[in-house]
């Protein structure tokens, strides 16, 4: 249970969370998961493990060596911490670690696909490169072997762990599902767009953040409420890759200017605009549906999307949405005092958080 002082803890983790080098806690996790996530996706049979490879970022398109960047690994990290967060040593996390990730890039191989993706993390596609064939069975291959790895543990904790993932992974196709159903639609609410990016991006990030616990171990009880912790800190996540999709630099993001908007995405700043009311969001939902009919949308220039983006920004989207970015960053760190941990696990924990919602990229 959390300690019977809680403002002493506060003034603990506060000044743990200054000294925290995010870095190299990102850094641990890419560390300590790379070997084993490597040898899993040796298992694949050619091509699918030079495809897999060239996702990852480990070799380039002619299959020579590359440091090609694999990511923020984030999941990684909260997966470690998790197993910490129960009492163990962050190597029991390394499996869930793995296993998540490979969920995760299963989901990129085929999202890139379905939005037409043609670069991530500052190069192009699987699917640009390799083909759609490769990227979808890539793609299944990878999901198919998270569940492998957890599995061949045989452990009472690794089949508890297997099955918080299936839950999970079940969640973010879901959301994947809504999120390409609301292109089509021209109004979709607030609560609706929250649900999906719930289910899209909150569910394996609250799974990273107990799957490491559960293999430590933990009770049902912890592992729910660290869940708590992921679930809020995805959809802060989401909220900032939100605002990214169409105002970020993409020099950082490593996708084309206005990227949410040349896919028709309701994306939180697009719907929150669209609810505000008000001149700007009448024009802005005015030229949405406009744009749903047009034949000529790829061809858009770049001032006709900068003037959407204007219009949402006048409307308010972009501040909502940056509001409701601190508001589940807010929420998520609350449920931290639900779980007795090490102050050191915790501050590393809203460190982590602090990170997501101050992220460029």
């Amino acid at each position: 249970m959390p300690s019977a002082n809680p403002a002493e803890d506060t003034a603990q983790t506060a000044q743990a969370v200054e000294a925290t080098d995010i870095a190299a806690l990102l850094e641990r996790g890419r560390t300590m998961s790379t070997p084993v996530l490597r040898a899993a996706v040796n298992r694949l049979a050619p091509p699918m493990d030079t495809v897999a490879a060239y996702h990852f970022g480990w070799i380039d398109a002619e299959g020579r060596p590359s440091d090609g960047d694999g990511g923020k690994a984030v999941r990684p990290a909260l997966a470690l911490l998790s197993a910490e967060a129960a009492g163990a040593a962050p190597e029991v996390g390394i499996p869930g670690a793995v296993a998540v990730e490979l969920v995760h890039n299963f989901s990129l191989l085929h999202d890139d696909l379905m939005d037409g993706d043609e670069q991530r993390r500052h190069r192009d596609t699987v699917w640009k490169v390799h083909g759609p064939a490769q990227a979808i069975l890539v793609g299944d291959a990878l999901f198919a072997l998270a569940n492998e790895l957890l599995l061949e543990m045989g452990t009472v904790e690794a089949g508890r762990a297997t099955r918080r993932l299936t839950t999970a992974t079940r969640k973010l196709i879901d959301g994947q599902a809504q999120d390409i159903s609301y292109e089509h639609r021209e109004r979709v609410t607030v609560e609706e767009c929250l649900e999906m990016e719930g289910n899209k991006t909150g569910a394996l990030l609250a799974c990273a953040v107990s799957i490491g616990a559960v293999l430590g171990g933990a009770d049902d009880r912890t592992a729910d409420t660290l869940e708590a912790y992921g679930y809020h800190l995805g959809l802060a996540f989401q909220a900032v890759d939100d605002l990214l999709g169409i105002w970020g630099d993409p020099v950082a993001t490593g996708k084309q200017t206005w990227s949410d908007l040349r896919q028709r995405k309701k994306s939180l700043p697009v719907v929150a605009a669209l609810a505000a009311g008000g001149p700007a969001s009448e024009r802005l939902g005015e030229l949405l549906a406009a744009d749903a009919k047009s034949s000529d949308f790829d061809s858009f220039s770049e001032e006709e999307f900068a003037a959407r983006a204007a219009l949402i920004e006048e409307a308010g989207g972009r501040e909502w949405t940056s509001q409701e970015a601190r508001r589940q960053h807010a929420v998520a760190i609350e449920a931290l005092h639900g779980v007795d941990m090490p102050e050191r696990i915790r501050a590393q924990l809203v460190a982590l958080a602090d990170f997501v919602v101050v992220r460029k990229r």
